[in-house]
C-alpha cells in the first residue's frame, strides 16, 4: 500500500491523499533468530485533531509513546495522519482513490459526511463475530447507545469512542480577571456583555475569544436556542425545520456578535482565527472568555500560568436566553470511531488491540504514563504529579487524549480524583454541565435531501456553507441583520424545502429520528 507524506513534509503534501508519517521497515536480517510471537501489523488513519504535540512530531511512528503501546500490545503501528483542517476533504479524496489504510478513523456513526458512503458501498467489514470473539471489554465497557450509532442493517461496522455525558462543551472565564473587575458571574447575555466591556476596561486584548465559522465561540447562539448545527432540528406547527428559521431569535444572537464586533469585544478578524492559533492567543494571556471542552481545563490553566502566573480559570453557567436556558450544542454518544477495512487479514488482532483499550493496563498507561518514568508507587498506589511545563502538558495531553483511542472521553478519572482541583472538575459535570445544553430532532442516515447538497447542509458544530456567509457579513456589518429572512430564503430555494419535507415525514413516520434529550 502507497505511504502518505507526513505532515512534517508539508513541501510534499500536496502530492499526497492524505497526510501521515512514513511507515517502517520491520524486515527481519538473513540469519536472524527471533522466537518472540510475530506482531500484529496494521496501518491506522488517525486525525490530527489541531493536537500541538502532533502536528509538531517530525515523525509519530518513532514517537516514544507509540513505541510503547506497540511493545505493550505487540503491534507494529503505521500511522497515517490526516491534517485536522482538512478532514473531510482528505478523507473524501481517500475513498475516491482507494488508497485506504487498514483501518480508518472516522468522527461520529456509520452516516458521517467524511465516510463518504463507504460502509454502504462495502468498504468496511462487520465486526459482530469478532467482537464476540476478541472484544468481551468493547461490548461490556461500550455503552448500548454507542453501538447503535455505528450499527447498519442490523450489523456493527466500527469499534466507537464513547462519551457517557452529553455535555461537553463549557464557558471558560478568567477568574482572576472577573475579580478585578469586581463584577458577579454574569447570566444572562446582557450581563456578559457587561462583563465583556469591563475586560476590555481592563486592557484585555480579546475580551471574548472568537474563532473561524464560530467554532468554540457559539454561547449566544446557544442562548438563544438557535444553533444552526446538523442535530438541530425542532417541530413548528406540524412541521419539523432547523431552529435558525426561528428568524427573530437567530437576529437577536448575531446582533448580540455585531455588539461585541463594533465594541471591540471580540477580535476583528475572528472570521479567519484558526484552532491553533485561538489556543495560541488564550494561553498567551490575550482572552477573557472562550468556549473549550470541560475535561482540558486543568491542562489549559497550567499552560496559561506558564505566560500569566496569576491566571485563574473557571468553567461557569453559560449564557441564558430568553427562556432561561443556554449552553453549548449537546455532543452524540460517539466521538471516534474506528473501521476495518474489508479484506483485512488481522483483523481480529486488530480488534485485540482495540479492546486491550479498555483493560486496567491501558488505563494505567495511558492516564499516568510510564512507570520510574513519569509516575511512581508507594505502598501500592500510584504517585502522579501532572506537568506544568507547557510542552510537557502538550505530551501528557496527546498521551490521555489522542493516543487513547477508545475511552470515556467525558474526562479522565483517574487524574482528577487524585487532586482537589481535579474533584472540584467532577463537580462542575455534576452541577453546571448536568443543568445546560442544546438540543434537537436528529436523523440517522443523514437526510438524503442535505447529503445531495452540501451548501445548505450544516455540520455538528457548524453552520451550512450558504448561511455561515451571511452570519460573517451580518456581523461585519457588510449586511443588514434585517435581511436573516432573506439567507433563510435562498436556504430553502437550494435545497431546503425538500430537507424539511423528508424531516417531517421521517419523523411523522419515527424513521430514524433522535429525540432532543434536553
Amino acid at each position: 500500500m502507497k505511504k502518505w507524506i507526513g505532515v512534517c513534509l508539508t513541501a510534499l503534501m500536496a502530492a499526497s491523499v492524505i497526510a501521515g508519517c512514513s511507515g517502517k521497515d520491520k524486515e527481519v536480517t538473513a540469519g536472524e533468530v527471533t522466537n518472540a510471537p510475530q506482531k500484529t501489523k496494521f496501518s491506522i488513519s488517525l486525525r490530527t485533531l489541531a493536537f500541538n504535540y502532533v502536528e509538531k512530531s517530525p515523525n509519530l511512528n518513532k514517537d516514544k509513546w507509540v513505541k510503547k503501546l506497540e511493545e505493550m500490545t505487540n503491534t507494529d503501528l503505521d500511522i497515517v495522519l490526516v491534517p485536522h483542517k482538512e478532514f473531510e476533504q482528505k478523507m473524501v479524496q481517500m475513498f475516491a482513490t482507494n488508497d485506504i489504510p487498514d483501518v480508518v478513523q472516522g468522527s461520529g456513526g456509520v452516516n458521517g459526511k467524511e465516510m463518504a458512503g463507504s460502509v454502504v458501498a462495502g468498504v468496511f467489514m462487520p465486526l459482530d463475530d469478532l467482537l464476540q470473539k476478541y472484544g468481551q471489554n468493547l461490548l461490556k465497557k461500550i455503552p448500548q447507545e454507542a453501538w447503535e450509532n455505528v450499527t447498519y442493517q442490523g450489523k456493527i461496522y466500527a469499534i466507537p469512542e464513547f462519551l457517557s455525558n452529553p455535555s461537553r462543551r463549557a464557558t471558560w472565564i478568567r477568574k482572576d480577571l472577573l475579580d478585578q473587575t469586581g463584577l458577579p458571574v454574569p447570566k444572562t447575555v446582557d450581563e456578559y456583555l457587561n462583563v465583556l466591556r469591563a475586560f476590555k476596561k481592563l486592557g484585555v486584548e480579546n475580551p471574548y475569544m472568537g474563532r473561524q465559522d464560530f467554532k468554540y465561540s457559539d454561547a449566544f447562539f446557544g442562548a438563544y436556542d438557535v444553533f444552526p448545527y446538523l442535530s438541530m432540528f425542532e417541530e413548528v406547527n406540524g412541521q419539523v425545520q432547523p431552529k435558525f428559521m426561528d428568524n427573530e431569535n437567530m437576529m437577536k444572537a448575531l446582533q448580540t456578535y455585531k455588539t461585541m464586533y463594533d465594541e471591540g469585544l471580540i477580535n476583528k478578524e475572528f472570521a479567519t482565527i484558526n484552532p491553533t492559533n485561538y489556543k495560541n492567543a488564550i494561553l498567551a494571556g490575550k482572552a477573557g472568555m472562550w468556549t473549550m471542552n470541560a475535561n482540558e481545563l486543568l491542562q489549559w490553566e497550567q499552560q496559561l500560568k506558564a505566560a500569566t502566573p496569576s491566571a485563574e480559570l473557571e468553567i461557569i453557567p453559560s449564557p441564558v436566553g430568553p427562556d432561561g436556558k443556554g449552553g453549548s450544542y449537546l455532543y452524540g454518544s460517539v466521538t471516534r470511531t474506528y473501521f476495518i477495512k474489508e479484506g483485512t487479514k488481522n483483523a481480529a488482532d486488530i480488534v485485540k488491540f482495540f479492546d486491550w483499550m479498555l483493560s486496567d493496563e491501558a488505563e494505567t498507561f495511558f492516564t499516568f504514563g510510564n512507570k520510574g518514568e513519569t509516575y511512581k508507587e508507594e505502598n501500592g498506589k500510584i504517585v502522579y504529579t501532572p506537568p506544568t511545563d507547557s510542552a510537557a502538558v502538550d505530551e501528557e495531553r496527546y498521551r490521555q487524549s489522542f493516543l487513547w483511542l477508545v475511552q470515556d472521553t467525558t474526562y479522565n478519572k483517574g487524574v482528577l480524583n487524585m487532586t482537589e482541583e481535579g474533584k472540584d472538575l467532577i463537580k462542575v459535570y455534576e452541577t453546571i454541565l448536568a443543568k445546560e445544553g442544546r438540543d434537537g430532532i436528529q436523523f440517522d442516515p443523514r437526510l438524503d435531501a442535505l447529503v445531495k447538497n452540501p451548501d445548505i447542509s450544516p455540520n455538528s458544530d457548524t453552520a451550512p456553507p450558504v448561511l455561515l456567509t451571511h452570519m460573517v457579513k451580518m456581523v461585519y456589518g457588510k449586511e443588514p441583520i434585517s435581511d436573516w429572512p432573506k439567507a433563510v430564503e435562498e436556504w430553502l430555494s437550494k435545497g431546503g424545502k425538500d430537507v424539511i419535507k423528508e424531516a417531517t415525514e421521517k419523523y411523522k413516520t419515527k424513521t430514524g429520528i433522535t429525540m432532543p434529550r434536553r
